[in-house]
């Protein structure tokens, strides 16, 4: 049999395994090919299966509690009611009885591997925009043959993943999204990498980094929006790993995010990796940096006293794994001479997008570690509160609740919320005994996975919760100070939403294929958990400031036919195969929508959607596909329930796919190269999306 691979130079690290549905290339470019490192976190926290406690009891208080009315405010700036609590909320957000209709009446998308967005009958779909269209006025038309870093940066970066649209009035509206990671090797021909890259290609990568501020328009009256080509623009923008930025918060101005380019330890440039995200009651972006270890080398050469916390976030040691070389054209990425410049990456960064002068802000209050989602909604008393995840094998559910209270109007004091207020960790407890958890997938005698949880305190302003660190400390080495509190080890916990009707906040895990047998828990029931699962938290008295919560997994994902798969009891030869969950979002009606990336069951990654609550409570239905190699990312439904809104992240990034050999050419078609882009999909007779 001939070689595949005659006559083409490998990239570093391309033969080295990788695990679950990706490919090499995005092990490679998207997180360092983190699986094939050892796991970072090696702190001796029990995991909650050796020490199950007779929850019982506590378990019916909170539910009793925690579940309250199921109607909530619908927005991040409408506060949670106080109403009453309700018994029936159980058994109707269970499926028992009630709960309303999902309007969910679409025929699902079948698994498949095409090379194109898949989509229900009667649904169509078009590109909003495209890697390399132009966003600000002055930016030259994309030329795949002669990419340089001038035009970069003044057009849509490249792989994208959060989503979100700012309305202004019916027909336009702002989109931002994030621009996660670069790979060379599908943007330049001939890529290598590491000594053989150009200045040139380092520098266009830093520049496909970040996000955009785009204006779309909508197409008639349908639900197609479309980019706006023509005119000022004046909102448009980009912001790369280039861009001066600022610290705020307690972190800012600490000793540990001094550098000799900036003494005072207030202002960073440019963000990295950027993921998932969210937005805030006053209109501003809030954006999660992930994986930002990989873009540094020589972290062996850092003071000896930084070695175990850097390596807590799996920096790279030795010769860089990475192909990409950022230290070639900024000196900042080698830590050798700048060992502090790592603390300055893996923040929430809020950004105005109404503002294109503004300066984008690292908020220090929220913590470090491979953040993935910053999802706001408001207290019972107003306090504003962030849900977050850090996506990573055995790491940790935060959330940040602020000291003072949101004031609809009153802008200039809701913007300093982010700066002042404690941010927890998570700790689950079961409620089933420990024999009963095998890691067959089989339920508990009471017929759930599920329990009870408290929010442990972390830091609160100046003052820290933990012991031996200093309220930088735990700011800057976020993973640490949760691992010294006793957290519990999730599998990777990606996306974290609130559903604006039930009040309930869901977790996308998306897989483990590390945890062993000794160490399922109820929250992580399967060992080798390569297909993930949603994690549910319902806080006591559905009030998101409260300390302490119910939860349950109302789905274990994989093939329905699999025995150690649970869709919240739902008839399994109904429901869609769904693998790797890793985004989440809601409709208005409070359906939960569910994107994947990874899908190891061998077809194309896509989005589903899932009641929660009422007869249909687990009927998953597949409503797209996206093309090959891709993931789906995003998504959004929007305000008017007529678009739904994906990102459509490394396209034919497959294994040996290069420019010459691409194995997609979405979304151009023909013999075209594949470009990572923003698609939205309406109902072709205007009715809500799902119907």
């Amino acid at each position: 049999m001939a070689n595949p691979h005659a006559g083409r130079r490998m990239l570093p690290l391309l033969s080295t395994p990788h695990k679950g549905g990706r490919s090499a290339l995005t092990c490679q470019f998207r997180c360092g090919n983190a699986c094939a490192h050892d796991v970072a976190n090696t702190a001796d926290n029990a995991y909650f299966g050796d020490v199950v406690k007779d929850a019982l009891s506590r378990r019916g208080m909170l539910r009793a509690g925690a579940l309250g009315a199921i109607v909530v405010g619908t927005g991040v700036a409408g506060a949670v009611p106080a109403l009453a609590d309700e018994p029936e909320a159980a058994a109707a957000r269970h499926g028992w009885h009630g709960g309303g209709d999902s309007g969910i009446r679409f025929t699902a998308v079948q698994p498949n591997t095409d090379d194109a967005l898949t989509i229900p009958d009667g649904y169509q779909s078009s590109v909003v925009v495209r890697w390399g269209d132009p966003v600000l006025p002055d930016a030259p038309e994309f030329d795949f043959e002669n990419q340089t870093a001038d035009a970069q940066n003044k057009q849509f970066g490249y792989n994208c993943d959060f989503v979100t649209v700012f309305p202004m009035g019916r027909s336009r509206a702002l989109m931002w999204v994030n621009h996660e990671y670069s790979d060379e090797s599908l943007m330049f021909r001939g890529y290598t990498g590491g000594a053989a890259a150009t200045e040139e290609q380092i520098k266009i990568g830093l520049a496909a980094h970040g996000g955009s501020v785009v204006e779309i328009e909508r197409a008639g009256d349908t639900g197609e929006w479309k980019l706006v080509t023509r005119g000022r623009r004046r909102y448009n923008r980009r912001i790369t790993a280039q861009t001066k930025m600022r610290f705020s918060g307690p972190a800012a101005g600490s000793d540990l995010l001094k550098t000799a380019a900036d003494p005072r330890g207030t202002t960073p440039i440019g963000m990295l990796n950027n993921c998932a995200g969210g937005t805030t009651p006053w209109g501003t972006v809030l954006t999660a940096e992930e994986n930002f270890n990989q873009y540094f080398v020589n972290g062996d050469k850092v003071p000896e006293a930084q070695k175990p916390y850097i390596s807590r976030y799996s920096i790279t040691t030795g010769t860089p794994s990475s192909s990409r070389r950022f230290d070639r054209v900024e000196e900042r990425f080698d830590l050798a001479k700048h060992p502090n410049e790592v603390n300055r990456f893996g923040w929430i960064v809020e950004i105005d997008p109404f503002d294109p002068d503004s300066t984008p802000i690292k908020r220090t209050a929220l913590g470090r570690f491979a953040h993935e989602a910053a999802t706001t909604t408001l207290a019972r008393d107003g306090r504003l509160v962030v849900y977050m995840g850090d996506d990573s094998r055995f790491e940790y559910i935060y959330k940040f609740v602020s000291k003072d209270r949101y004031i609809p109007g009153f802008d200039r004091h809701n913007r300093a919320l982010l700066d002042e207020g404690t941010l927890y960790v998570a700790r689950f407890t079961g409620d089933s005994p420990a024999a009963e958890l095998d890691g067959s997938g089989k339920l508990p005698a009471d017929g759930e996975f599920d329990g009870s949880g408290e929010w442990i305190p972390l830091v609160s302003g100046d003052r820290s919760y933990v012991a031996g660190m200093s309220a930088a400390e735990v700011l800057v080495y976020t993973r640490t100070a949760a691992d010294k509190v006793g957290a519990t080890k999730m599998d990777r916990p990606e996306d974290v939403e609130r559903n604006p009707v039930t009040g309930g906040v869901y977790v996308a895990l998306t897989n483990n294929s590390n945890r062993t047998a000794a160490q399922v828990d109820e929250a992580n029931p399967r060992p080798s958990n390569k297909h993930g699962h949603i994690l549910e938290i319902v806080e006591r008295r559905n009030d998101a400031g409260a300390r302490t919560f119910a939860w349950s997994l109302p789905l274990v994902c994989g093939d329905p036919n699999d025995p150690a798969t649970y869709f919240a009891g739902f008839d399994k030869s109904k429901v869609s195969p769904i693998s790797c969950p890793d985004n989440v979002t809601f409709d208005k009606d409070g359906n939960l929508w569910i994107s994947t990336d990874g899908n190891a069951l061998g077809k194309n990654d896509g989005l589903f959607v899932m009641p929660v609550r009422g007869k249909e409570r687990g009927y998953v239905r597949q409503f797209l596909t996206v093309p090959v190699g891709a993931e789906t990312c995003g998504p959004l439904v929007s305000d008017d329930q007529r678009s739904v809104f994906v990102a459509v992240q490394h396209p034919g990034e497959t294994d040996d796919a290069s420019p010459e050999t691409p194995s997609s050419h979405w979304p151009d078609g023909g013999g075209s190269q594949p470009r990572p882009s923003v698609a939205v999909v309406w109902h072709a007779r205007g009715k809500k999306i799902g119907a």
